[in-house]
């Protein structure tokens, strides 16, 4: 090949190296320009979307703070359309100019819309403060009459709760004897049969007379209620808790003696034990009695 071709192949090779480096360098160039043009897009697309969750947060706030229904209500279809608007600029490209633009002309509308609306608001509220001021007296007035109330019902009440605990039944001699196959005392655990539960219920004139049931509940070393069955149950300071032995008393105001048996058919561990004595509601009388083999 002659001298000359070959110069001018190199020749034409070099500059089309040159060329494509060129070519390269502005299509990087291009493509790095594109990069910074979407990430400041994606910037202001996110500036956007803050504002108008902060025009959403701003409605919500004067729903609240509004008492007229009808404002509410226009105030929430605004916000409805913020919510709405705010969805769709999630999911436009950020790339939309176009439609990100508007999306920012309907931003300014609904800014103008509220700014209309806190008017309406600052009126209704200069309306209500006028009569906030008229009724000031009348609430005055009134809080007057509830605190003469008010303390005639806590007087009602200090003497309904003395009559209450005026009529209180109560007990005294409460013993509890371990029994045993023949019905007399022992003092070893392994022998008794029964526990009986004796008490005197004592003279009150002023508790209600009638048929009256008085539970007892008998408490283990471990705090555990002797029972016969768990639907043994009966209510006490509004709750309802188990009993281990009852008995249905005529009670005509006078001193009158109970007693109650437990029939021992669980094993019963050396300890202390306890009892409580209930009627009408009220816990009436405990004692503490101790087991021992």
């Amino acid at each position: 090949m002659p001298s000359n071709k070959i110069k001018w192949l190199v020749a034409a090779v070099v500059i089309l190296l040159v060329v494509g480096l060129v070519a390269g360098y502005f299509i990087w160039h291009q493509q790095q320009q594109m990069s910074v043009l979407v990430e400041q897009f994606n910037i202001e697309k996110e500036e956007l979307a803050d504002e108008y969750n902060e025009l959403s947060l701003q409605y919500e706030g004067y729903k609240f703070s509004v008492g007229n229904d009808s404002l509410v209500s226009l105030l929430e279809n605004e916000q409805v359309k913020v919510q709405r608007l705010l969805e769709e600029l999630r999911t436009v490209k950020a790339t939309n100019a176009k439609r990100v633009g508007e999306l920012k002309k309907e931003l300014d509308l609904l800014r103008k819309i509220m700014r209309d609306y806190v008017r309406q608001i600052d009126s209704l509220n200069t309306e209500n403060s006028q009569l906030k001021e008229e009724n000031k007296k009348v609430n005055k007035r009134y809080q007057q009459v509830a605190a003469t109330v008010s303390q005639l019902s806590k007087e009602k009440e200090k003497l309904t709760e003395r009559v209450t605990l005026a009529s209180k039944l109560e007990t005294t001699g409460i013993q509890v004897v371990p029994l045993n196959s023949r019905g007399k005392a022992t003092k070893r655990i392994g022998k008794a049969e029964q526990l009986a539960i004796s008490f005197h219920i004592v003279k009150n004139i002023t508790a209600p007379v009638g048929e009256k049931t008085v539970y007892v509940r008998i408490m283990k070393p471990d705090d555990d209620v002797l029972m016969k069955s768990r639907g043994d149950l009966f209510t006490y300071e509004g709750k309802s808790i188990n009993y281990s032995c009852k008995r249905t008393i005529e009670y005509e105001g006078e001193e009158v003696p109970v007693t109650l048996y437990w029939n021992i058919e669980e094993y019963l561990s050396p300890g202390d034990y306890r009892i409580y004595i209930f009627a009408d509601g009220f816990m009436i009388g405990e004692k503490a009695f101790t087991l021992s083999k």
